[in-house]
């Protein structure tokens, strides 16, 4: 699970990424064969990984972000939606004496 801060900050990080691969399709749309999306995806999941920490999700979304076409779809951004949030703390007062 992430602080609802850091999701906020992946989520910014993915779909830019997204954004990039749909805007430029002919560049990125090939998967594994185009070395421009190779390089986008690589960086996109050390960044995720450094803001999120390690989770599974990132080797599998970085695999599907892999696969020909199927590299057009949002992966980045459904990987990073559905990650858990830590609900936040309850902040107790202190006891009375």
């Amino acid at each position: 699970m992430v602080t609802r801060r850091r999701k906020k900050i992946a989520l910014a990080i993915a779909a830019l990424a997204d954004a990039v691969q749909l805007g430029f399709m002919p560049v990125f749309g090939e998967g594994a064969l185009s070395v421009p999306d190779d390089a986008l995806d690589l960086a996109v999941a050390v960044a995720l990984v450094f803001t999120l920490g390690w989770q599974w999700r990132v080797a599998v979304a970085l695999a599907i972000e892999l696969v020909p076409a199927v590299a057009l779809f949002p992966s980045w951004t459904a990987f990073v939606a559905t990650l858990p949030v830590v609900a936040p703390a309850l902040r107790l007062p202190p006891p009375p004496g």
